[in-house]
């Protein structure tokens, strides 16, 4: 049970919710009222919630010149009578953790992240939309805040919490671009952690995909480029003769929080998993052999993302996204749990 942290709290004078329609609301444009943020110096944290606003910083703020920045993405759901709740907040609380480490970050304690974060959304729960599929994403992260320039670890962090009400995201079918010549991620670097940098360097190969009428790439291995890693920044999953296949977790691929919780899903339905390293070959061979019939991405924004279309070198592979079967059978199944519909059984959802 984490403690309850005494935060101090400056409300708003002034809620801007009256202001905006949660109806259709596009991802991540709005924000709600309040943020909680957290200065880490001399080894202490200084905790505070207070209006949403922005933040004044030196320009010699480490983190814009040395990457030293990570981020996680949650999610908060109205269900049906009326209570919120958050779907796995510890899941992404040990993710984040793993991410701190490997960029020689500080850990931010469990009362700060899960308490801070259940405090922040209980002040801000009329903003979660009780629409269908729609959520109050939540986003913390942290970054370096030492003023001066030297490359290594900061001694000082801000860490913040920031909520936004989303509607459904990458809703319509992708058509994907495996990647050849580009790098996600490599064995030994920093592929399984959250952090920034994968982020700004996947733009670029994603905007040449989508040039040439991709939507998103998926990645390969550094080597051969032939090792299948995620599609865009989600994790993926293939359905090849009835059977789940999803590649093993490396540490060039992160341990997705909604990836294990189809995997969990998928096993109560009976479905065969398997979790290993997979080729592109082997995708081709059974798109051939008409055994491939599922193919989709699955993250915290979006969910679930079916692919219509995969494009490895002179070969077009189409499905028909109609007729797939485990992926909306998966999608229904979350949201039963996450509004309430059906059994937690797995302990899932954190009550705010």
């Amino acid at each position: 049970m984490t403690e309850v942290l005494d935060i101090n709290i400056t409300k708003t004078e002034r809620s801007r919710l009256g202001n905006i329609s949660l109806e259709d609301i596009p991802f991540g444009k709005y924000f709600t009222d309040h943020m909680l943020e957290a200065d880490y110096e001399n080894g202490e944290w200084k905790t505070e919630i207070k209006p949403y606003q922005p933040l004044v910083l030196d320009p010699s703020v480490s983190a814009l010149h040395y990457g030293q920045s990570i981020f996680e993405g949650i999610k908060a759901f109205r269900q049906e009578n009326g209570e919120a709740v958050i779907f796995r907040p510890y899941e992404n609380f040990k993710r984040f953790n793993l991410s701190a480490q490997r960029m020689s970050m500080p850990e931010v304690p469990e009362e700060i992240f899960i308490e801070g974060m259940r405090q922040l959304i209980e002040l801000d729960k009329d903003w979660i939309p009780a629409q269908a599929d729609h959520s109050l994403y939540i986003r913390p992260f942290m970054f370096a805040t030492d003023y001066m320039l030297g490359v290594k670890p900061s001694a000082t962090y801000k860490f913040l919490i920031i909520l936004s009400p989303v509607g459904p995201f990458h809703a319509a079918p992708m058509k994907i671009a495996v990647e050849e010549k580009y790098t996600r991620a490599a064995p030994g670097g920093v592929g399984f952690s959250k952090n920034a940098g994968n982020y700004g360097g996947s733009m670029y190969p994603a905007a040449k995909a989508k040039e040439t009428g991709y939507d998103q790439v998926l990645w390969t291995d550094a080597f051969e480029h032939k090792w299948l890693q995620e599609v865009g920044m989600m994790n993926i999953g293939f359905v090849i003769n009835n059977v789940f296949v999803t590649p093993a977790l490396e540490d060039t691929i992160l341990k997705g929080v909604t990836r294990d919780s189809i995997i969990a899903i998928l096993k109560d339905m009976g479905i065969k998993v398997e979790e290993r390293r997979l080729n592109i070959d082997e995708v081709v061979e059974a798109y051939k052999k008409g055994t491939l019939t599922e193919i989709f991405g699955m993250g915290t924004a979006a969910v679930i993302s079916n692919i219509k279309k995969l494009k490895y070198q002179d070969l077009v592979m189409d499905f028909n996204v109609s007729s797939f079967v485990l992926s909306p059978k998966i999608k229904q199944a979350l949201d039963e749990i996450r509004l309430g519909k059906t059994e937690d059984t797995h302990g899932w959802l954190f009550k705010v």
